[in-house]
């Protein structure tokens, strides 16, 4: 059996503001996400991990190296497969404008049928993210395997395991940072927990003379669909 450990990156810019990164160059973890990416770290530092991969996106990289630190004998391999969607021209917007958009409606409804403007489908998606996973439990047998990834791209990959349509995976939660594992055999695939969040630390609310960014406006629950 092959476990696998299905971590999303750390908190960054985008996922405060709420805007879609996609594959934005350049963004970083925040304060608040290198501390959440350090909290990982430590909370896998017994655990035996035999690879390490990750989306090559900047923000996965850093959440993978603060696994890394404490994984030393490992060497991180990027994985183009599970890099996050290719939202097109959806990449870089806010999701309180993009929530008032006419494909907005059907990328919460039925997913399976989108295809971004000028990006990926993501039927698409799900199929490479899970193809990578099937290649690295034939590469990594018997083996536990450390996979940093994004949020949209490790619901589809529990949805398809749980044997749930991709119309359905936005009833899974994702969230920055959180603990997905995953277990295969030759005969079955077991979920054996999703979005563990117990060990991160709690956000700094931001004083009162802050100016905290605007939350989208809206009727959708667009909080996870960020970064």
């Amino acid at each position: 059996m092959t476990e696998f450990l299905l971590i999303r990156h750390g908190a960054n810019e985008y996922t405060r503001t709420n805007r879609l990164a996609g594959w934005t160059p350049e963004v970083h973890l925040n304060d608040h996400g290198k501390a959440q990416a350090a909290a990982v770290g430590e909370h896998l530092a017994k655990r035996k991990i035999h690879a390490l991969y990750s989306s090559p996106l900047e923000r996965t990289v850093e959440t993978a190296q603060a696994v890394l630190h404490y994984h030393p004998h490992l060497t991180l391999q990027l994985l183009e497969d599970v890099g996050e969607v290719r939202y097109g021209a959806w990449q870089g917007q806010e999701l309180g404008k993009l929530a008032g958009q006419k494909l907005w409606r059907t990328v919460q409804m039925a997913p399976s049928r989108v295809r971004f403007p000028g990006g990926e489908a993501m039927r698409e998606v799900q199929i490479r993210a899970v193809g990578a996973i099937e290649r690295l439990y034939e590469k990594h047998p018997r083996s536990t395997v450390a996979v940093v990834s994004h949020s949209d791209v490790i619901k589809m990959i529990v949805a398809h395991y749980l044997g749930v349509h991709l119309d359905l995976f936005q009833r899974i939660n994702v969230s920055p940072a959180s603990l997905t594992i995953i277990s295969l055999s030759a005969g079955r695939a077991m979920i054996e927990q999703i979005n563990e969040t117990s060990y991160l630390p709690k956000e700094e609310k931001p004083k009162p003379e802050d100016s905290p960014a605007e939350k989208p406006k809206g009727g959708e629950d667009v909080s996870d669909k960020r970064g």
